[in-house]
């Protein structure tokens, strides 16, 4: 029977100094990061597959790994709003928490909606930029009838207005949300090209790492070019 000492120990012991630096170059904080690749998560997520109560358990550990495997296990539809929220505001410093794998289970959540609006209203820049994460990943799974268009062109008005002010991370993720109307909204393409010429190059500080701010209008563009325009997800999980 799998526990959170054992879970944590082998996480541990598949951990490196040399990920774990490559973690703290993104932004992490170090001492809640153990170095672990996130192929070896999914080894250990796949071995605890359906233990919701086990995954909620990982969540409250702190430790970026065990919060990250803790997300490919536990059912978002099944998590309250509170305990998303408790644990989006115990993700700070771990991007990969706040951005990633709290967004993949709101998005489950039949409050996804309601909480990505009280999140980008945040102070806290973790939370906001969650917000955004999320608000993508609904537009990104939901069918275009269920979503709310004049409300998401409201939303890329918003970033416009806001993104030149907002905190560093939160530029990307605003930015990620208008690549993400443009990608999976068909009937709002047009306006997201519109909203995304006027954003141009977003500059966010990514750290001493090589990763670079996706153009939003190129990328969109690139994704039309495809043919893939409106083809939603079936996951927001990876």
């Amino acid at each position: 029977m799998a526990t959170v000492a054992g879970i944590l120990a082998d996480l541990k012991r598949k951990g490196s100094e040399s990920v774990r630096k490559i973690y703290a170059r993104h932004g992490m904080a170090p001492e809640r990061v153990y170095g672990v690749k996130t192929a070896d998560m999914k080894v250990v997520a796949k071995s605890i597959k359906g233990q919701q109560a086990l995954a909620c358990e990982l969540m409250e550990t702190g430790i970026m790994e065990a919060m990250y495997t803790a997300g490919m296990v536990a059912d978002g539809a099944a998590l309250t709003a509170a305990q998303l929220t408790k644990w989006l505001a115990g993700a700070a410093e771990l991007q990969m928490i706040a951005e990633y794998t709290i967004p993949w289970l709101a998005v489950e959540n039949a409050k996804a909606r309601e909480m990505a609006l009280e999140w980008i209203e945040s102070k806290k820049p973790h939370v906001a930029a969650a917000g955004w994460c999320t608000l993508g990943g609904l537009v990104a799974l939901k069918p275009d009838a269920e979503l709310d268009l004049a409300e998401i062109e409201a939303l890329m008005e918003r970033v416009v207005k806001e993104i030149d002010k907002a905190p560093n991370r939160v530029k990307l993720c605003m930015n990620n949300f208008v690549i993400s109307v443009g990608g999976y909204v068909k009937p709002l393409l047009g306006k997201a090209k519109a909203v995304a010429k006027k954003l141009g190059t977003v500059k966010v500080d990514m750290g001493e790492t090589e990763c670079k701010v996706p153009v939003a209008l190129a990328y969109i563009e690139k994704i039309e070019g495809m043919g893939r325009v409106g083809k939603k997800r079936k996951t927001m999980r990876c």
